[in-house]
Formats: C-alpha cells, structure tokens, sequence
C-alpha cells in the first residue's frame, strides 16, 4: 500500500527539481542532463505515455511524452515554440497543499494547490492533479500531471 509519506516524499523531491533546473539555467548543458534525469526520475515515460498537461501550455497543452515534458521544463525546443522553460523562472522554493490524496495499492493520486516562489519571494498558486504509480522497485513515478492556473472570477467562460 502506498503511504501519504511516501506521495509527500515524492511531491517534495519534484518540488526540489525544479528549483534545481532554475540554478542550472547558465551552463545549458548541465540544464539540459539534470532535467532529462529528473524527468526520468519523477515521470513513467519508460514504461507508457503519461498523461501530462503542464500550466503554461496553450498551443500543445498535452504532452504525452519525454521530450514535450523536457521541452516544458527548458524550452529551446522547435517542436514546441510556445515553450519558455517553465522551471527557468527560476523558483527558489516549491510547496504543495493537498486537498485530498487517495491511496491504493500501487496508485496514488493527489490534488491541491503547489505554490511557487520566484527570487523576489513572490508566490504564484498553482492546481494540480499527479497521478502516481508505484514501480516493483518501490519508486513512486508520475504517470498523470495537470496543472492549471486558478479561474479568475471576473473571467467568463
């Protein structure tokens, strides 16, 4: 059985990496490998397709694969233009408040918010879905990400 721990665990070391991708940011090739292990290492994209629509993603909201995740993190990727490298910001501090977390034998999902804090201690509110699936090796790996910015009251739909 999965345990809460474990999904805070893992939430904490993806928030973890993507502040480590901002610092990379100035040696593009240390960026680039660091956030092609991260994305192994968070993400099932060895054994499927994850289902993975990332926040600020408007023209190819959904990236099915690794290197559209990679590309969402770094950018400078001609396959997905709209793409500026979303962990670039660069964020100093990322912090996630579940609002509920199912737990199941070998799956886990998890929904909230995660809040993002830029180098002027600005946070901005994001929501999430992460869906996770345990590996035989005990790893929890992502396999559903969905993140949007909160609707806006004023807006209409």
């Amino acid at each position: 059985m999965i345990t809460k721990q474990e999904v805070e665990n893992a939430q904490k070391a993806w928030g973890q990496g993507v502040v480590r991708i901002g610092t990379l940011q100035s040696d593009k090739e240390q960026c680039k490998t660091f956030t092609q292990n991260f994305v192994d290492e968070q993400y099932d994209f060895d054994t499927k397709e994850v289902l993975f629509k990332p926040t600020k993603a408007g023209v190819q909201q959904f990236r099915i694969n690794k290197e559209g995740a990679i590309s969402y993190f770094i950018g400078s990727n001609s396959k997905y233009d709209e793409d500026q490298g979303f962990a670039l910001q660069p964020w100093i501090h990322v912090r996630f408040e579940n609002a509920a977390i199912i737990l199941e034998e070998n799956r886990a999902l998890a929904m909230g918010n995660y809040f993002f804090t830029d180098t002027n201690n600005v946070e901005t509110k994001v929501e999430y879905t992460f869906g996770y699936h345990k590996k035989p090796n005990g790893k929890l790996k992502i396999d559903v990400h969905h993140s949007s910015l909160p609707f806006n009251v004023g807006e209409s739909v």
